[in-house]
């Protein structure tokens, strides 16, 4: 008994001297910016993107984080402006960066994100969740930006690579006068080449009329030629291609930015739990989530996943794990994701959908590639000049 109340003691004694083991908190915190220039009046009833698009993706994604992090001791914080100037944005980043942030999601257009990452390229990590330029992952890529959403190239390969599986080898383009129309548009024609599609017709869209009226006759007479397998539209801010289907010279399908559409997400998708990610936004946000949504969600969750492996928030460590073998995302598109070496582009599968439903996703079977047919959309590494992990 006696030996008992000894150890007692001694336990007693050894508890009182240490104290409880209490790690700090550790707090990571996410600037968020957005800013996107206005895109002019609309010539057709296209129901324009909400203006918290990505903003909302980021929350919930914030949310997720945060029900691992309290177990762990990781509090979550996003700090969020949308800028209605370029100037703002930029301020904004600047404020931002000297409280001391260092990881941020940016929806903003190509220009834009190549400044910011200009302005802090040290302990500095950029998301790009706005911008689907080809070149930003092309050429001149800044170390210290990834990608999360698809950009055009990986967007119209997986529409190529479609065409071609239906063996849809002649079509008929049609592109809008908008700078993203003609970005979307080029990348388009690169992607014929690459899966042997033709086109028999490449018509600019120069018109200016009010297509509510009189679309059933101008469409068929723009859209005459002697045949063709499909109409693909390249008209990314809605002025006439809402108008393109079933208005055409032949029965044909419509595809490209309007009819049967490739995209980053859509509320059609609902495989591989995504039913369960879409409801969750829905509640969070009262609308469904886009493609600005998606990546923004992607790039908070990359950042949570990473900071759950290393328990640090230093954006170089992030980086250094974001781009190594232990990083994948689950990201409810049947695969997990992961960050491409050469051009930090998230490589993820692409899903094909009209306005109600989900058609294909793709890669697609027999589109083969050495390392991961993911790789078979968009600028492979031969293809791109950036090597920013090497």
């Amino acid at each position: 008994m006696a030996c008992f109340f000894r150890t007692a003691a001694l336990l007693t004694m050894l508890t009182l001297a240490c104290g409880p083991v209490i790690a700090e908190p550790l707090e990571v915190t996410i600037g968020y910016l957005q800013w996107q220039p206005d895109p002019g009046p609309v010539l057709s009833n296209v129901i324009p993107e909400p203006a918290d698009a990505g903003l909302r993706g980021a929350e919930l994604a914030l949310n997720d984080n945060s029900t691992t992090g309290k177990f762990l001791g990781h509090v979550y914080a996003l700090e969020a402006t949308v800028a209605d100037s370029e100037e703002a944005a930029i301020a904004a980043f600047d404020a931002m960066r000297q409280r001391g942030i260092g990881l941020f999601v940016v929806n903003a257009p190509a220009a834009t994100l190549r400044t910011l990452a200009g302005k802090a390229a040290d302990g500095t990590l950029l998301f790009n969740a706005g911008a689907r330029d080809d070149t930003l992952r092309t050429g001149g890529c800044p170390a210290n930006l990834l990608h999360t959403l698809p950009s055009y190239s990986m967007l119209t390969d997986a529409l190529g690579q479609w065409l071609n599986q239906r063996r849809w080898n002649e079509v008929f383009l049609i592109t809008g006068p908008t700078e993203a129309d003609q970005n979307w548009a080029t990348a388009f024609r690169r992607s014929a080449k690459r899966f042997g599609l033709e086109i028999v017709e490449d018509k600019p869209w120069t018109f200016n009329a009010d297509l509510r009226r009189t679309a059933s006759k101008e469409l068929p007479l723009f859209t005459q030629a002697s045949d063709y397998d499909a109409v693909v539209v390249a008209d990314v801010r809605g002025d006439f291609g809402e108008y393109v289907p079933f208005n055409t010279w032949l029965p044909r399908p419509v595809v490209g930015t309007q009819g049967m559409t490739p995209v980053a997400w859509h509320f059609v998708v609902e495989s591989w739990g995504a039913a369960q990610l879409q409801n969750r936004f829905r509640e969070l946000a009262g609308r469904q989530m886009n493609n600005e949504d998606y990546a923004a969600w992607a790039a908070v969750r990359a950042i949570g996943t990473a900071v759950t492996d290393l328990n640090s928030a230093q954006p170089a460590e992030i980086r250094n794990f974001l781009f190594s073998d232990k990083f994948q995302l689950a990201a409810f598109k049947g695969r997990k994701v992961t960050f491409r070496a050469w051009n930090g582009q998230m490589r993820q599968p692409i899903p094909l959908v009209h306005p109600r439903g989900l058609v294909a996703t793709a890669p697609f079977e027999g589109f083969l590639h050495p390392n991961t047919e993911l790789d078979t959309l968009g600028f492979d590494r031969p293809e791109s000049k950036c090597r920013i992990n090497q």
